[in-house]
């Protein structure tokens, strides 16, 4: 009797879906491999972090320091000068003598010419009186304020700032007091030259005498313009005299910054041959503009801004160069980023963030811009870490890696 037939054992059959899932799990790694092989890598950038601290907005330019008053001596009449003694740099007092004239003969055309400048010279004085007294009671008002700032500042109303400027512009107010006093007694230093001009011009019997011409202030010989003994005209530079210590700082700066200076702010002083910045204070933005023509042969109105130094000068002198910036906004607590890390796009201002090693645009709200940094009102958190210098190359989600 014959066995039954068996069926042969068949391979087993993989299910349908687990080949398409191999199939999908070699496609994806092999999309993977080409992703990675064929991607661009990161750009390299430089980054930077919003910052938040103080901050200052300034105006400046290259300035130079000056005597606040210098006092040129000129002969009063006609005549033959004598020999000087004085060498530049020689001390004076006031009242020392500076030069001897032996007044020549006046006719009449002379001698109308001194009586005119005798009247001139009282004017003048005059003038200078009016000023100075002016200039004390802007001293007194500045002592007040500064009074009051100061008991505001004890009961906590107002900051520090304040009484910094308070105090600032009662420095100035006394500097400016204490020049226009100087300026009236050398005005009238010039009335007693004229009226002895003419004593000597009436002299008795032709003898003309001679005429002493003193210095009207304390202070130091800075130019000997005539030293040798010879004839000269009426009006003729002699000596100038001043007080080397009491410096001033003029800086000029174009007339649509002048606008933004006012008397009392901070004026520093930087680059001038020593280690640290030397502060001033505003004292005068002067009322007129003058043309000047730049370095690109631009013609520029400029505005000459005086300074009165508050921190000694040291060995600086008459026509020292120095850099000069003016102070014209100060924050403490200003949320800022490089000014390089904006760009325009129409009217607004924009910059990237980086977000998980990828770059996103953002418009942001910018404030107060100064030569380095920019104030950044709105659109960026405090943590937020920006491109410092972005691209034309760079796009809304690119990668990118910071640039040591």
């Amino acid at each position: 009797m014959s066995r039954p037939l068996q069926a042969e054992a068949l391979p087993e059959q993989k299910p349908a879906y687990k080949k398409y899932a191999a199939a999908a799990l070699a496609v994806a790694a092999l999309a993977l491999l080409a992703w990675v092989l064929l991607a661009p890598a990161p750009l390299r950038t430089e980054l930077s972090p919003v910052t938040v601290g103080p901050m200052q907005v300034s105006v400046g330019n290259q300035g130079q320091v000056r005597i606040h008053d210098k006092y040129v001596l000129a002969a009063p009449v006609a005549g033959r000068l004598a020999r000087s003694m004085l060498d530049d740099g020689d001390p004076v007092a006031r009242g020392s003598l500076l030069a001897t004239l032996h007044p020549l003969p006046m006719d009449p055309r002379q001698r109308g010419q001194s009586e005119a400048r005798l009247e001139s010279a009282r004017a003048l004085a005059r003038e200078a009186g009016l000023r100075a007294r002016r200039a004390d009671s802007d001293l007194q008002l500045a002592a007040s304020e500064r009074a009051r700032i100061e008991k505001l500042v004890a009961e906590r109303f107002v900051s520090q700032q304040a009484m910094d400027k308070a105090g600032a512009a009662e420095a100035a107010a006394r500097a400016e007091a204490d020049a226009a006093r100087a300026r009236a007694l050398a005005a009238q230093a010039d009335v007693r030259s004229a009226e002895a001009a003419l004593i000597a011009a009436d002299s008795a019997g032709g003898e003309q005498r001679p005429l002493d011409l003193r210095s009207p202030v304390d202070g130091y010989v800075l130019r000997v313009h005539e030293k040798s003994e010879r004839t000269v005209p009426a009006g003729t530079p002699l000596v100038s005299v001043g007080d080397p210590a009491a410096y001033e700082i003029v800086v000029d700066v174009l007339s649509t910054d002048a606008v933004k200076i006012r008397p009392g702010q901070t004026m520093w002083l930087d680059d001038w041959g020593g280690g640290q910045s030397l502060r001033a204070v505003v004292r005068l933005v002067e009322p007129v503009a003058f043309t000047k023509v730049s370095a690109l042969g631009v013609e520029e109105q400029r505005v000459n801004v005086i300074g009165t130094p508050v921190d000694g000068l040291g060995p600086l002198g008459d026509g020292y160069r120095v850099e000069a910036r003016v102070v014209i906004w100060e924050g403490q607590s200003v949320r800022t980023v490089p000014g390089s890390s904006l760009f325009r796009v129409g009217e607004a201002w924009h910059l990237f963030i980086v977000d998980g090693g990828r770059i996103r645009e953002r418009e942001v709200a910018v404030g107060q811009r100064n030569q380095d940094r920019a104030e950044v009102l709105s659109g960026l958190p405090d943590d937020a870490v920006v491109v410092r210098f972005p691209g034309n190359q760079m796009k809304d989600g690119m990668r990118v890696e910071p640039l040591e």
